[in-house]
C-alpha cells in the first residue's frame, strides 16, 4: 500500500469517526429531550392527582379517615352508580379539554 493511499484512508477514517461522534451526540441530545418531556408529563400528572385528591377531601372530609383500599372500594362504588356515570359523561362533554 502506498503512503498516499494510507494517508487518504487514515483521513477518511478520522472523518467517519468525527461524523459518528456527532451522530452519537445528536442521539444523546434527543434522548435527553425525550427524558425532559417525559419528566414534565409525570410532574403534570402528579400535580393533577394531588389537586384532585385535595378536592375530594375538601368536599368529602370523611374520606381522610379511610384506608387506601377502603377509599378505592368507595370510589369504585360511587363511579359504578348510574347517576354518577351519567353526570360524569355530561360534565366531560360540557367541559372537555378545559380546566
Amino acid at each position: 500500500m502506498h503512503e498516499k493511499e494510507f494517508e487518504k484512508l487514515q483521513a477518511e477514517k478520522e472523518k467517519i469517526e468525527q461524523q459518528l461522534a456527532q451522530e452519537q451526540h445528536k442521539v444523546q441530545r434527543l434522548e435527553n429531550r425525550a427524558a425532559y418531556y417525559e419528566k414534565g408529563e409525570r410532574r403534570k400528572r402528579a400535580h393533577r392527582l394531588i389537586t384532585r385528591g385535595a378536592a375530594i377531601e375538601s368536599v368529602a372530609p370523611q374520606t381522610k379517615d379511610l384506608s387506601e383500599s377502603a377509599f378505592y372500594a368507595f370510589a369504585e362504588q360511587v363511579f359504578a352508580l348510574t347517576d354518577t356515570q351519567r353526570l360524569l359523561t355530561k360534565t366531560v362533554r360540557d367541559h372537555a379539554g378545559g380546566d
